[in-house]
């Protein structure tokens, strides 16, 4: 028998219903193979010569958003201790939480609709909560404080419709994560059936565009890299890091983009 990906593995011993489930339960640390915790659901093994079993272990966010920008943090090497944070997109508040289980000083939880944070996290005093409101027309005096770290994970609209504002709020080498979701950046002819983008090369057009937006407004990339989890309906998503006055170690032409994508194809 051949090698298989873990997250496929899993789905074949019925251990998660979907590709999805079984990448979130690999990323959160509930997956042990031979005995081993492992943390990749691309890793592939031979199922017969492998033993896979499900660590009783809860999500440790309110939301699995947060292990999206757990990642983040881990790979971009952030260290957001002591930091005062701006959370756009709030929702449930995955992101909030992972900032203050990592040291956050403060998060304002920032969110165009009305009743979505957790409860734990409303009762929370390092958290300031900014309901029905929309990021595009804020100001820096509308803020508690201004922000050394925005975390963004939106959807309906182009990052590039708010990015000028976010711009505005950082102070000078201020740090910005983007969740960057190709089914809302994308054209409507290029969003497949579900709403589902599937084309590598309008993921890598997507990314393109967005680093060069980016870039005319002094926000340069750090890095990229893949969600560890898909969105909602199986969408692959991007994790980006810029820096505002930063010379960019990701330019939009670079050759980072195409082998990222390429990675990303094979979770299809």
């Amino acid at each position: 028998m051949g090698k298989e990906r873990l997250d496929k593995i899993i789905v074949d011993l019925k251990l998660a219903p979907t590709r999805e489930k079984a990448q979130a339960l690999i990323i959160s640390g509930a997956v042990s193979v031979n005995g081993k915790i492992h943390l990749k659901a691309g890793t592939k093994f031979d199922p017969s010569e492998i033993s896979v079993e499900l660590i009783n272990q809860p999500l440790p966010y309110v939301s699995r958003g947060g292990l999206k920008l757990e990642k983040a943090l881990a790979v971009f090497q952030i260290d957001v201790t002591g930091k005062k944070c701006l959370d756009i997109g709030a929702s449930t508040g995955g992101f909030t939480d992972c900032l203050l289980q990592h040291g956050a000083a403060a998060v304002i939880a920032l969110d165009v609709g009305y009743g979505q944070l957790a409860w734990s996290l409303r009762q929370d005093p390092r958290v300031i909560v900014m309901e029905k409101t929309n990021v595009r027309y804020i100001t820096l005096a509308d803020l508690a404080f201004q922000p050394d770290l925005i975390t963004v994970d939106t959807s309906f609209i182009s990052v590039t419709k708010f990015l000028p504002v976010l711009e505005s709020l950082l102070p000078e080498e201020g740090e910005l994560i983007c969740l960057i979701k190709p089914q809302f950046e994308a054209g409507p002819a290029q969003v497949g059936k579900g709403g589902i983008v599937r084309d590598p090369r309008v993921w890598q057009a997507v990314l393109t565009e967005i680093l060069q937006f980016a870039a005319g407004l002094n926000l340069g990339c750090l890095g990229l890299t893949i969600s560890p989890i898909k969105g909602t309906k199986g969408n692959i998503e991007f994790l980006a890091y810029f820096r505002k006055g930063v010379p960019a170690l990701i330019k939009p032409d670079a050759m980072e983009i195409a082998e990222l994508v390429s990675q990303a194809a094979e979770q299809l």
